[in-house]
């Protein structure tokens, strides 16, 4: 009786050891107010060679499991709570926020010029110290929105985006997204604008937003209109830039062939004629900026229409004669 007694304290202790160490323990999440959701992996820690399994290295002599006690930043640097190893000595330095604090990629929605992106990633790359940013400069949350103008002042990303630190705010493109634009022109084709090429010559705010607001929004405005300084006009003056009376350097112009059966096909060629003339030369007084559909005979270009406009014999050769220049016979 005696011995059964024995077996059966015997069985009941082994249980109760299995059971012991069978407990299981799962990550700890934590809700900062300012910096996010902080999980703490407790098989990463207790498979530590140093723990080696003990989870009396931190219960209770760190962490009290009846009063729960939330730490600061300021008390774990004085090695208290996960500072007690986190010093640089035992494990990596609490200033390696990243390794417990999550962070993203944000998307920041403005209104004026499109969606702007802020990199962590990018940023920790320069500079592992989450200090540099939060909370001398911003909260590590929700911030105040800041103007491009206040940021040329040193607040928010001015503060170290000025020139000498790291690339200026005026610097728009590296963080604004810019993209080549064509506009639809019903006379004269596609016309295209290129950011690209004119970052590279002017600022950003050599345009923005005195002449055109930072979005595709903006009034269209004609070719007089430009001649007098207003939109393009207001630097392609032929002193700042070519003059906005160059108007194959933007509107697309290309050689014509006209098909004629009974003389042979005749070219035209812009491209000679552009360095000779004007386009207002001939758009419009004498051709409209699409390709007409009615047919000029030659009769009527000896009264002056058409080609016959300056091929009078007096401003260029006469479309009387040299027929073969235009004609290929």
């Amino acid at each position: 009786m005696k011995c059964r007694t024995v077996f059966s304290t015997l069985i009941i202790f082994l249980l109760l050891q299995s059971t012991v160490f069978a407990v299981t323990v799962r990550d700890a999440v934590y809700n900062t107010k300012n910096a996010g959701k902080v999980v703490f992996k407790h098989a990463v820690h207790i498979h530590n060679k140093s723990m080696a399994n003990n989870c009396r290295a931190c219960h209770d002599g760190l962490y009290d499991l009846k009063k729960k006690k939330h730490y600061s930043m300021a008390d774990m640097a004085k090695g208290k709570s996960c500072g007690a190893c986190h010093d640089g000595k035992q494990s990596f330095t609490l200033s390696e926020c990243v390794r417990c604090h999550q962070t993203k990629e944000i998307i920041y929605k403005v209104k004026s010029t499109g969606p702007t992106g802020f990199s962590h990633t990018s940023h920790l790359t320069v500079s592992a110290d989450c200090g540099t940013c939060h909370p001398t400069i911003f909260a590590a949350g929700p911030n105040k929105r800041f103007t491009m103008a206040a940021m040329g002042q040193g607040k928010s990303c001015g503060a170290c985006h000025n020139g000498k630190n790291a690339f200026g705010v005026d610097k728009c493109v590296t963080c604004h997204p810019v993209k080549e634009i064509t506009y639809k022109v019903k006379e004269t084709g596609p016309t295209h604008f290129s950011h690209k090429t004119h970052v590279e010559v002017a600022g950003c705010d050599s345009c923005h937003p005195k002449l055109y607001s930072p979005t595709q929004l903006n009034k269209r405005v004609g070719m007089a209109a430009m001649e007098k300084g207003r939109s393009c006009g207001a630097c392609h003056n032929a002193k700042v830039a070519f003059s906005v009376k160059e108007c194959s350097k933007c509107h697309p112009v290309r050689e014509l062939v006209f098909e004629e059966k009974s003389a042979g096909n005749v070219t035209f060629s812009h491209k000679l004629h552009s360095g000779l003339y004007t386009c207002a030369d001939c758009h419009t007084p004498l051709y409209q900026t699409t390709r007409s559909a009615v047919r000029v005979s030659m009769p009527e270009m000896e009264k002056g229409k058409s080609c016959g406009g300056c091929h009078d014999g007096k401003t260029a050769f006469s479309v009387k004669e040299k027929c073969e220049v235009c004609h290929k016979i």
